[in-house]
């Protein structure tokens, strides 16, 4: 691909420059304006610069954070700690590809991407991907002003370059302009897409006070909650315990994620201490997090022990559950949910507009909430022979198996075996694993752009 630059000079190693601009001083800090949807009539043409290096990523600190502002994002999973704590810990053989989009000399939207080898039903595919993974609940690219002329400029840059079969955008929120604008973009250029429907993720107003919530939750739930919080006083006073200071992060977390490796996680290596990697990012990011006012580690103390233990991360004044746990010497007492009672407590006490529980529509959350938010996976394929493969297994061959005889046959056994496996007898019956397992072959909702008339 031929790159243009106004200046003539070659631009900074590890970044691209489509269409005209300088390189370096779009990486200044723009100012934070007041935004507007439409562009004007005199708008200077949109442009694209490629990150691609880990030092010219980490300069974008200022402006990559003003953006999610003027964006209006309000999670901490597009920050920049957050994109640089996982790229550092879960990059791996991927390349950076972060696509800036520019009007003039500053940017105005970010697309926070990686190009590496993957695997689609057993093909080796080159993926142009989010970077995200199962740690991370939310993604989508961060826009501005100009969003659909961003995203049109985006789709050509990663046309033009062509070195990709797939292009994987991972728990893009159905709200998402991206999620509604890109699936008709590729079917105006003639490639394939479609949506695959992923985390329905339970989240909680906080509104008025929490005696009237509280009033609010079934008399039987409400009454259940008394009884274990009866049976657990009875083993020394039972409170709630709140770390968030630099100083006492590595220590508590340490003893957070033991309560978490004691019960089935670590027994069937999901526990966050199991891999080397998770666990580092989960320290990095405690670590970074801190300073800035956004770390919550909560306990739950019966007496002197800390039986119950969450991760969660405060931003936009919403409290964002990231890792839940508790000590399985004390499941009888649900510790728990004791635990979560006590933190969405303190959450309307300190008048937060929202507690995001993340992760799928699970059995504990719904209790507590009935309003989610719908995640859905993005495919985009490219418009050759390869790609249409790639999107006939994907979109058509595969969900069609999943209705076959044969398909559901084997869905049974597994169904009838799993319950027998020591794993599930410990506890995985109830977790989230359990009913992935339990739905098993319940087929996911899958949307399809339609092709082009001329699709060959």
């Amino acid at each position: 691909m031929v790159l243009n630059h106004k200046s003539g000079a070659r631009p900074s190693e590890g970044i691209r420059q489509s269409s005209r601009g300088e390189a370096h001083p779009a990486l200044r800090t723009p100012s934070v304006t007041v935004e507007h949807s439409e562009a004007r009539v005199d708008a200077p043409p949109l442009s694209v610069m490629e990150i691609s290096d880990l030092g010219s990523f980490l300069d974008m600190e200022p402006v990559w954070d003003s953006l999610v502002q003027r964006a209006g994002i309000c999670h901490p999973f597009l920050t920049h700690t957050w994109v640089r704590t996982w790229w550092e810990c879960f990059g791996g053989a991927n390349e950076l590809r972060i696509l800036a989009v520019k009007e003039g000399d500053e940017i105005i939207a970010l697309a926070p991407l990686m190009r590496g080898p993957g695997q689609l039903y057993g093909l080796n595919v080159l993926k142009v991907r989010s970077l995200s993974n199962d740690h991370s609940p939310r993604f989508d690219f961060i826009l501005t002003r100009r969003a659909e002329e961003s995203l049109d400029v985006i789709w050509n840059h990663l046309l033009q370059r062509g070195d990709w079969d797939v292009l994987e955008l991972q728990q893009v929120p159905e709200s998402a302009t991206t999620l509604e604008s890109l699936p008709k973009m590729a079917k105006s250029r003639g490639l394939r897409a479609g949506l695959w429907s992923s985390a329905n993720s339970p989240y909680l107003p906080i509104l008025g006070a929490w005696e009237d919530y509280h009033h609010s939750l079934s008399g039987k739930y409400r009454s259940t909650q008394r009884s274990r919080l009866k049976h657990l006083t009875q083993l020394g006073e039972v409170a709630l315990e709140v770390i968030s200071s630099t100083e006492e992060v590595q220590t508590a977390l340490e003893e957070g994620l033991r309560i978490e490796a004691s019960g089935w996680k670590g027994e069937v290596g999901t526990a966050i201490s199991s891999h080397t990697e998770v666990h580092r990012f989960y320290s990095r990011l405690a670590e970074r997090a801190a300073p800035k006012g956004w770390l919550r580690l909560h306990f739950l103390k019966a007496g002197a022990r800390r039986i119950a233990f969450d991760y969660c991360l405060l931003y936009a004044n919403r409290l964002y559950l990231l890792k839940p746990a508790y000590d399985p010497g004390y499941a009888r007492y649900s510790p728990y949910n004791l635990l979560c009672e006590r933190v969405i407590q303190q959450a309307f006490q300190d008048h937060l507009e929202e507690f995001d529980f993340l992760g799928t529509d699970e059995e504990w959350k719904l209790s507590r909430t009935r309003r989610t938010r719908n995640h859905y996976w993005l495919f985009a394929f490219a418009n050759s022979v390869r790609g249409r493969i790639l999107h006939l297994a994907k979109f058509e061959l595969v969900p069609g198996l999943r209705k076959s005889r044969m398909y559901l046959h084997l869905r049974d056994q597994v169904l009838e075996w799993m319950p027998t496996a020591d794993w599930w007898r410990r506890g995985a019956a109830s977790s989230a694993a359990g009913r992935m397992v339990r739905r098993a072959g319940a087929r996911k909702e899958v949307k399809c752009v339609e092709l082009p008339a001329n699709a060959d």
